[in-house]
């Protein structure tokens, strides 16, 4: 019998070649004023062989670039870099989508390009250090709530960067309202403390992530924008909170109305997070009607047994991909995996990067 892993799938009038994706990874190889690099073009087109892949997290403004080495999709220059990826992506018979992450409150100004600003929906400091290139790790910047203008001109900064993306030749974009960045601090109601109509309960809560998925939606067209959510994470200083499954499961059947290419379910209980309930799982695919991507320590056989249960249509593998450019053909045959070295995540440069030998090599 033929895995269902392998098997196409449409989203919208995109066809896949199989249901893996690449989940978003940040990686840092970009240059120091966040332009992509010509190493970005060789990582991503050795792993095209997925289904789609989805672009480590990608700042719409200068604004939302908080950790040191990530790219841009703002300027000129950005989405030129960008279509070099693309194009090798392409060649090589894969699909990418652009993610878009806005990193709020988790940053450091050394980080940024010069005269941005660490914006959040509330001035509530993270916690904890950020590593920085110029003064290894640094107490987070204090940010600044965001306010009117700010809120229009970041909301702006994503439709802009939505429309850069498919400049740049990307299939698809994702908006990161995960791992406590901008969007999941707005859901957050330790972190959205406002009490315009942007704060309180979760239909102003959650205004922002609507907004921005409205919008980007009408600038490209809905099928091309999925959204990333991480019900019951705990990264970058989020903390559960009371009825966060009703909440999830009301967002979810918002973002269905918008008629969404899809929405990418991240399940951090692998990383030692509290698990996302199966309930909750399955009232956000139900209510949601569309296109569901799960992710969170998969391995190839309990993707099969998720994909069978129909708990999901993709499946998004995150750290073998980095070590295996070649995963599809892997577990395909069923053979081991190379192992990855944390020590090179977010180093410059080609080691960790483009180094790892496929089953040929």
């Amino acid at each position: 019998m033929t895995s269902k892993l392998f098997e196409p799938y449409r989203i919208g009038d995109l066809d896949l070649q199989n249901r893996v994706a690449m989940a978003p990874m940040t990686r840092c190889r970009a240059t120091t004023d966040h332009t992509p690099t010509s190493i970005m073009a060789d990582y991503y087109a050795a792993r095209a062989s997925g289904g789609l892949l989805i672009t480590e997290g990608t700042s719409p403004a200068p604004n939302g670039t908080g950790y040191a080495r990530i790219p841009g999709v703002w300027s000129d220059e950005q989405v030129e870099a960008w279509k070099v990826v693309t194009k090798a992506v392409h060649d090589a018979g894969g699909k990418i989508a652009l993610q878009l992450m806005h990193t709020g409150r988790v940053s450091h100004q050394l980080n940024m390009p010069e005269g941005a600003v660490v914006l959040a929906p509330s001035a509530v400091p993270l916690p904890g250090k950020m590593y920085t290139d110029q003064q290894g790790p640094q107490e987070h910047t204090e940010p600044v709530a965001m306010a009117e203008d700010q809120l229009e001109e970041t909301i702006q900064g994503y439709v802009t960067a939505a429309k850069n993306a498919m400049a740049a030749g990307f299939d698809m974009i994702e908006l990161h309202g995960a791992n406590g960045y901008l969007l999941e601090q707005f859901l957050s109601p330790d972190v959205n403390k406002r009490e315009d109509a942007w704060g309180g309960d979760i239909e102003h809560r959650a205004k922002f992530v609507l907004e921005v998925a409205r919008r980007s939606a009408e600038a490209i067209g809905a099928s091309k924008v999925g959204i990333r959510l991480s019900p019951h994470g705990v990264f970058n200083g989020i903390t559960p909170w009371e009825n966060l499954a009703e909440e999830y499961t009301w967002l979810a059947g918002k973002l269905g109305e918008l008629n969404l290419g899809y929405i990418h379910l991240v399940d951090h209980a692998a990383m030692g997070a509290p698990p996302v309930p199966e309930t909750t799982k399955a009232a956000i695919r139900e209510v949601f009607g569309g296109t569901i991507i799960l992710a969170g320590g998969y391995f190839r056989n309990t993707a099969e047994e998720d994909l069978d249960a129909d708990k999901g249509d993709l499946i998004a593998f995150g750290r073998p991909y980095i070590a295996n450019p070649d995963l599809v053909e892997r577990m395909k045959k069923g053979v081991g995996l190379n192992t990855p070295d944390q020590n090179t995540f977010y180093t410059p440069g080609a080691e960790g990067y483009l180094d790892y030998p496929t089953l040929e090599q």
